[in-house]
């Protein structure tokens, strides 16, 4: 089976992402990080496939993405989707976030977070 977690190509432009986080993802990282979420474990930049996401959960395979501006350009809805379904043909559960919903609804954020973990799990 091919490597489908962290691929070695992509270890630096990962490295650079955790780096260079956006706002968004530093405040919500800030309440992703060290289990804070029910125990659940989550890892920031992580690699699958040839996709690099904001936030991956392996104990529940969920990902979390923040969708900044440019997922509101012609064809980046499109973008998402096609690979959000390739993410689930793996077993691997998407939600979707704008930097908005973060910044104005931190609350909501995660409870749809420990709601699909509880769901999962």
């Amino acid at each position: 089976m091919p490597e489908i977690f962290n691929r070695l190509p992509t270890k630096k432009f990962r490295r650079k992402l955790r780096n260079q986080m956006p706002e968004a993802e530093i405040r919500l990282w800030m309440q992703l990080r060290k289990s804070q979420i029910d125990g659940y474990k989550f890892r920031r930049q992580q690699g699958i496939i040839y996709y690099i996401v904001d936030f991956y959960c392996p104990e529940d395979r969920l990902v979390i993405e923040l969708d900044g501006d440019s997922h509101f350009e012609p064809g980046a809805k499109e973008k998402d989707a096609k690979r959000d379904a390739r993410l689930l043909s793996l077993g691997i559960i998407v939600l979707r976030f704008t930097n908005q919903d973060i910044y104005h609804g931190m609350e909501m954020v995660l409870e749809k977070i420990r709601d699909t973990l509880r769901q999962r799990g």
